[in-house]
């Protein structure tokens, strides 16, 4: 018996759609510490937005440029979540002393761990000059 082209594609679309229908029904299985770390992040990006962090600080590139790119942040060398909580809570000379409360703090730093795990930001520093203008450092 010859196996026919024919034969081979019509069972192995019938092996793709089999494969695909158990993945779209397939229930999917999240612990309820990665929920809760997700809907942490989520509320954390409230705070980011509520408090503005984007017009000063950057993610992946995108926000503004007084501040450093907080995309790795809590993966950067002795930066871990003490530093950073004290930071926030104390300020510093180029930022403001928010206040935000500890629940909002916790929020925040799982929303910039969340955005950690996820990818690399642009490796780019920024020069502040006299007159207040910006430029881009070569490195």
């Amino acid at each position: 018996m010859k196996i026919h082209p024919r034969h081979i594609f019509v069972v192995l679309c019938v092996l793709f759609l089999a494969y695909s229908f158990s993945i779209y029904t397939a229930p999917l299985r999240h612990t309820t510490e990665l929920q809760l770390a997700n809907s942490q992040a989520g509320e954390g990006r409230l705070v980011w937005q509520k408090y503005n962090c984007q017009s000063c600080h950057q993610l992946y590139g995108l926000g503004g440029y007084l501040g450093p790119d907080l995309t790795n942040l809590m993966s950067s060398p002795g930066k871990d979540s003490t530093y950073i909580h004290a930071l926030l809570k104390s300020g510093n000379k180029q930022m403001p002393v928010f206040d935000l409360t500890d629940e909002e703090l916790t929020r925040l730093l799982a929303f910039l761990r969340a955005a950690d795990a996820t990818g690399n930001g642009r490796p780019t520093s920024y020069k502040t000059l006299w007159n207040g203008m910006i430029e881009q450092q070569n490195d």
